[in-house]
């Protein structure tokens, strides 16, 4: 087994500018001591260097690659909206969406970002890796094809599956989103397409606050081919897990698609500052052995993730840690310190009852 990992030390470098939290710095609101926007480079760099430490970095086929393109961005966002990015770009940066401010050069850094999640799924569909993680920065899977959002500036995902369908590597793709906010932009670019599934697995009115829920199903040929499962907050282990085995997985089984593709954010664990979910790094490390199996039945085993959110520097190494060990087949493990800890504050069986209740629900309704 091969896994690709998918990094650029440029990509650590993108900036948002002078933020405390989400709010601009100014009036009333002081600067914080650390600075900056929630997504900075450093749980990504610290992920990084705890792989590295772990010598899990050896077991993974690690390596950049070239930016998307001209023609690949193009294939999802408008031509008008990229030359008002490269501009402001040029310029020194700016914000021309909501809250997905950068810096000078944040337009060539978001394109190698499109590009290492591009080379992620080609080199799963080519056979040279049998499954591949991508360390996107800037993240992407809420950027409209003409309005950056959310902390995304390209849409990573839309732009690999459609260089994908246009060089005929494959033809029906199937886009799983566990990040914990909605993921409306790959959502909004194949609302209406027939041969790609997206499914989004999110904690309910977070981010966005108008999109994600459970009755849009897509339109005209994507009709049936979007599916939201909004969980309300304090979902924990169990939660995810059963929603996984009673919507996700058959919703995607049934699709039949020759690969899987993981928006992995890592915002549902429970110390994330931008969420109220109890997922834990045990959590996402069962999650990726049960889209590994799913993926081994249906596509041949081709699955390929790209990271999304995430905003714990402490939690998220150990997240993502938990989620290569797993995709890679490795006996190198980084002991989760917090794992007892999130155990015993697991929600309890009322809780896992009435979310097992809603997803009941769901399913009758589908």
């Amino acid at each position: 087994m091969t896994t690709g990992f998918f990094l650029d030390e440029r990509c650590l470098w993108h900036s948002g500018g002078n933020y405390a939290f989400t709010a601009p710095v100014g009036g009333l609101v002081q600067p914080l001591a650390a600075g900056g926007l929630p997504e900075d480079p450093e749980t990504k760099r610290r992920l990084v260097n705890l792989v590295r430490v772990t010598g899990l970095v050896e077991e993974l086929a690690h390596q950049s690659a070239p930016a998307a393109s001209d023609e690949e961005l193009l294939r999802v966002h408008q031509t008008d909206f990229l030359k008002t990015f490269k501009e402001a770009s040029d310029s020194g940066g700016g914000d021309i969406g909501l809250r997905a401010p950068f810096g000078q050069g944040g337009y060539e850094l978001a394109a190698l970002s499109a590009g290492l999640t591009r080379e992620a799924l080609f080199a799963v569909l080519d056979g040279q890796c049998t499954n591949a993680y991508a360390l996107s920065r800037p993240p992407g899977h809420h950027c409209l094809p003409d309005w950056q959002n959310g902390f995304c500036l390209l849409a990573n995902i839309a732009i690999a599956v459609e260089a994908a369908l246009a060089t005929k590597r494959a033809e029906r793709v199937a886009v799983l989103d566990w990040d914990v906010h909605h993921g409306n932009g790959t959502e909004a670019v194949f609302y209406d397409r027939a041969e790609v599934l997206t499914v989004s697995l999110h904690q309910e009115r977070n981010y966005p606050l108008d999109t994600g829920a459970f009755a849009d199903r897509g339109v005209g040929a994507g009709e049936g081919a979007n599916l939201n499962i909004p969980l309300p907050p304090g979902t924990g282990h169990n939660g995810y897990l059963a929603a996984m085995e009673r919507l996700v997985l058959p919703t995607i089984r049934a699709f039949n698609p020759e690969v899987l593709i993981i928006a992995c954010g890592f915002d549902a664990a429970a110390f994330d500052p931008l969420s109220r979910m109890m997922a834990s790094a045990e959590t996402f490390q069962a999650m990726t052995r049960q889209v590994m199996d799913l993926a081994n039945e249906v596509c041949d085993g081709k699955l390929m993730m790209a990271h999304e959110g995430g905003y714990s520097e402490v939690y998220v190494p150990f997240c993502g840690h938990a989620v290569l060990q797993e995709m890679s087949g490795s006996a190198i493990e980084a002991p989760d310190p917090f794992a007892e800890t999130l155990r015993i504050r697991q929600p309890s069986s009322r809780f896992d009852d009435y979310v097992g209740e809603l997803l009941s629900e769901m399913k009758a309704a589908l």
